[in-house]
Order: structure tokens, then sequence, then C-alpha cells
């Protein structure tokens, strides 16, 4: 194990410092686009309640209008008439109407409902945008897990490689020497050969992790050179309860909580479609004062009404339109069922393979543990002449290929964690806290592995 250490890992004059993926999402919910528009959205759905508001208030407009007109008839050109008197009015005139109107809905039933749209529409806006927080932080948790996983696979396979290049150069001195064959330098070539394939498919995962937390946060945090600790002081949570407690969590989840929202502004649309079978009562007050050089025409008016409008017959549209209501209402409903279904489906296939997780790495760690032994006693061998060094190599290599494995099953079951957590509500800081405390503690922060690429 001491070769092993000293052919994977190097010690750095400072300790690295996994980078804070609390730290990486709060930068995010301040420079991500999209969240940005959805808080746009939120706020320009919260002024449709002080607009469903105005159409229960007063409304009142004033209007003004000029006129000229030159008029021919018996009033104004008696003489063409053929009567001998006086005009009675001028013929060309100037005039100014200015008046004043005011009208307040006494009853309205269509518009009082308006106001239960409203609500509900904002309302809806409002989880809509913790929906997009949710998956804001889904996606970085995702970047952030994917970056830690390819820089801890790069860091191995670069150490890996060293092995193999070793193992390939004992290979071909064997082979030269007539004691080795054609077959094991060929195969120990081959491991090779992949380990690089392996390591630039790493490298490129990495670049499009951190390609991915740039985009979101704005920054591009470093995770090159980390190093895998003590695989022991990982803790897992083996016992995860029974699944009816978990499934009675899903009401929590965001999008089942979005789409009954959803469910009720429908039933508030269609409840205001109703209404348009019933009368409206408006109480119209105003005041006009028109001038003009027919002194017949000028008038100071003051009115005052209660106007009630009952529709009759619209062509059958108001029948069309609650009909039409009622459907989104069905709609609505059938949303909600798929959106509970959904996050049940999740949280069993979640549980399920957490699980699976749980026990695939317990019987890694037993294999790494068996694989550390062999290469114990393969390096005791190959110092009593009992194995040689290509034995050696061959068991480290091995070794390497588990502790990857062990890697990215560990990446496995924390996103499964966060797809748990999102299934049966929000995620918090706490749990993006709880998953960088895991990763943390498989990494060994007081050394780095060297890497080509810095």
């Amino acid at each position: 194990m001491a070769e092993l250490e000293a052919l994977g890992q190097r010690n750095d004059s400072f300790p690295r410092e996994l980078p804070s993926l609390p730290s990486l999402f709060a930068r995010a919910l301040e420079h991500d686009a999209e969240l940005s528009r959805q808080r746009y959205e939120f706020e320009a759905t919260q002024e449709e309640i002080p607009m469903a508001r105005s159409q229960l208030l007063p409304q009142v407009s004033a209007s003004g209008s000029y006129l000229w007109q030159d008029s021919t008839n018996i009033q104004t050109s008696p003489d063409d008439f053929g009567l001998d008197q006086p005009a009675q009015r001028p013929g060309e005139i100037d005039e100014t109407v200015w008046q004043l109107q005011l009208q307040q809905p006494l009853f309205s039933l269509e518009r009082w409902r308006g106001m239960d749209v409203a609500n509900a529409q904002v309302d809806a806006a409002e989880l809509q945008l913790a929906v997009v927080e949710r998956d804001l932080a889904l996606q970085v948790s995702e970047a952030y897990i994917e970056a830690y996983l390819a820089a801890q696979r790069l860091g191995l396979l670069e150490a890996q490689q060293e092995s193999l290049e070793l193992q390939v150069r004992q290979a071909q001195r064997a082979f030269d020497l007539g004691v080795g064959d054609r077959i094991n330098l060929l195969e120990a070539q081959s491991r090779l050969d992949r380990a690089i394939s392996d390591a630039v498919l790493a490298e490129n995962e990495l670049d499009n992790a951190l390609s991915i937390l740039e985009r979101l946060t704005g920054v591009t945090p470093e995770f090159r050179g980390l190093a895998v600790g003590e695989l022991s002081q990982v803790k897992l949570t083996r016992d995860w309860g029974a699944p009816e407690e978990w499934l009675s969590q899903t009401e929590q989840n965001l999008d089942v909580l979005l789409a009954l929202q959803e469910q009720k502004i429908s039933e508030a649309d269609a409840s205001t479609r109703q209404a348009g079978y019933y009368p409206e009562v408006n109480l119209n007050l105003s005041y006009s004062d028109r001038k003009s050089d027919d002194q017949l025409r000028e008038s100071e008016d003051y009115r005052a009404s209660v106007e009630l409008s009952m529709p009759i017959y619209r062509g059958g549209y108001t029948t069309a339109n609650v009909r039409q209501g009622q459907k989104r209402v069905e709609a609505g409903r059938a949303a909600v069922d798929n959106e509970r279904n959904l996050a049940a489906q999740d949280v069993r296939l979640r549980l399920r393979s957490l699980s699976g997780n749980v026990r695939q790495l317990e019987a890694l760690r037993q294999s790494i543990q068996s694989s550390e032994l062999f290469l114990e006693a393969a390096e005791r061998g190959e110092q009593l002449g009992l194995r040689d060094l290509v034995d050696v190599l061959d068991a480290r290599a091995s070794l390497y290929d588990q502790r990857i494995q062990y890697v990215d099953t560990i990446g496995n079951y924390a996103l499964d964690l966060l797809a748990l957590q999102s299934a049966v509500g929000g995620l918090g800081s706490d749990d993006l806290a709880s998953i960088m405390s895991l990763l943390a503690s498989m990494t060994d922060l007081s050394a780095v592995i060297p890497t080509s690429a810095g």
C-alpha cells in the first residue's frame, strides 16, 4: 500500500478545499438567466391582482370634442326655401363639448370572481418560481457531482497509467529476454491504451461539467487534482424506512403543488365563465358642458342613472365558454393525478436505487480490501522472489479499477439522494451541504493527484 500511495498521490504544501456547493448555488440564484426571467414573470403576474381589483372600482373618464359645421336648412337659410323671415339659427358654427363620466359597478359576479382567478394565478406563479429554483439546485448539484467524479476518475486513471506503463515496460523486457510471451505484452498494452482512452473521456466530462457550472453560476470552480481518501470514512444511510412514509410526503412535491394550484386556476376560471349568465348593474354619473355658436345647442347637463344589463342570447357563446372551462377543470384534475403518479414512481425508483447502491458499495468496499491484501501479498511475494513485478503492477491496476468503480457508485448514490429529496419537496441548502459532506468524506484534502491539465 505504501507504493500505491507513493505512485498515486504526492504531498502538497497546502491542503486542498472542496468547492462549496451551497455557495455555488447561492451564486446561481443571482446569476442564472432562466431564474431571473421567472422572477420577472412572477412580478408581472402579481399585477393581475390590482388589474382585477380595478374592475370593481369606479371608472372615471373625461372626453372632449370640437365641431365645425356649415348647415343649410329652413332655419339657417329661409330665403332658399321661399320664406320671408330672418334666419333663426346660424348656418356656420363652432362647437366644443367637454364631458366627465363615472361608472361604478354595483353588481358584477363575473368581475368579483375575476379576483379569485388573479389570486390563483399569483400563487401558481410563485410555485413556478419555486420549481425553477429547485430545478436550478438540481442542475448545479448534478454538474457539481459530475465534475467531482470526473476529477477523481481522471486522477485515478492518470495514476493507473503510470502503473500500466511500468507494467508494459516489464512485459516488454520479459518478452525481449525470452521469459515472457507476446500475449502478456499485448494485454498490458491494451489495458494501458484503454486507461488512456478513459482518461481522455474523463477530461472531456470534467470540462463539460465545469462549463455547465460556469453557465449557471458565472464562476469556474477548481476540481482538478482531487485525491481519493480513506473510503472507510464514507458514511452511508442504509435504512430508508418504509416506502409508504416517503410516498406520503409526495404531496409536498413542487410539481404536484403546482398542478394543484393550476387546477384551482381552472376552477376559478370556470366559475368566472358561469357568471356570464348573471346580470350586471352599474351606476353611471356624468357631467357635460357644450359651448356652441348656436345658442339652441348650448347645454350643461348632469346625469345619474342605474343600468341593468342581462345577456339573453349571444349565439351560444356563453354556453360553449362554460363547457370549455369545465373541460379544463377536468384536464387539471388529470394533470394532478399524473404528477402524483410521477412523484410516487420517482420515490420508489430512487429508494430501490439507493438500496442497490449501498449494497454495491459494501461489496466494492470488501473487494477493495481484498485487493489491497492481494497487493500486499504480491509485493511481499515479489520481495521473496515468488512473484514478479508484473504481478504486482497488475494487482495495483486492478485496485485502481475498483476504486474508480467505487467513486462512480458514490456519484450515483448522491444523485439518487438528490432526486429523492426533490421528489418529496424542494431542495435546500442543508440538502446540498449534506451532499458536499458526503463527497468530502471520501476526499483526501491534504494531497493532490498530479494532472496533466494543471
